[in-house]
């Protein structure tokens, strides 16, 4: 009797080996697809993190920028300077994000220069004025009189009443994202020229 109960308990064992093994390879599989249809081809210069799709998570900076109709033109600038996967890293990130409105108002043909690829230093040096690392929010950036921008380059902030101006520019909307916050502004915030 106890010779039979332990092969029917070995039996047991083994079959649920047998089937958790089984399981694991779909895994494997379906991982290992999943991998490879999330995976640019080779001759794509999209890569990391800013292609990924999640849609279960809140928006990170990036995807809140390209869902808007008001941000075509700083999306257009993000992705020819190539910096797509800085805007969705961890952060915490503040980014101040000109409407299209604010670059249409630079002088004719700035843009149009700008997205020439041996401009992309110049442009990602703009850009990069336009990020701070910090989740910082209207009412807090009120205590400042300075910021830091990504581009190790200071640009002023001031208060007027309920407004709060960054680099001149106006803060007219904000959006919490993922990894911190994107303020809408009015201006493009120009790097001060040194």
């Amino acid at each position: 009797m106890k010779t039979t109960h332990l092969k029917l308990v070995f039996a047991s064992l083994f079959t649920l080996m047998l089937i958790s093994s089984c399981k694991n390879e779909n895994k494997k599989e379906a991982i290992t697809n999943a991998a490879e249809s999330s995976t640019p081809s080779a001759d794509s210069h999209e890569s990391g993190q800013a292609f990924i799709n999640d849609e279960s998570s809140t928006p990170n900076v990036l995807q809140i920028a390209i869902g808007s109709p008001d941000h075509t033109t700083l999306v257009a600038a993000v992705q020819a300077a190539s910096l797509e996967n800085v805007l969705v890293n961890a952060g915490p990130l503040t980014v101040f994000a000109p409407t299209n409105a604010a670059f249409d108002a630079l002088p004719a043909g700035t843009v149009e220069n700008l997205l020439k690829p041996e401009n992309k230093a110049a442009l990602a040096n703009i850009l990069k004025h336009h990020v701070s690392a910090g989740n910082y929010t209207k009412d807090f950036l009120k205590n400042f009189k300075k910021l830091g921008q990504a581009n190790d380059q200071n640009t002023s902030v001031e208060v007027k009443g309920d407004d709060v101006f960054i680099g001149g520019a106006k803060i007219i909307a904000s959006i919490p994202a993922g990894n911190g916050i994107v303020h809408v502004v009015d201006k493009v915030i120009l790097p001060p020229t040194e």
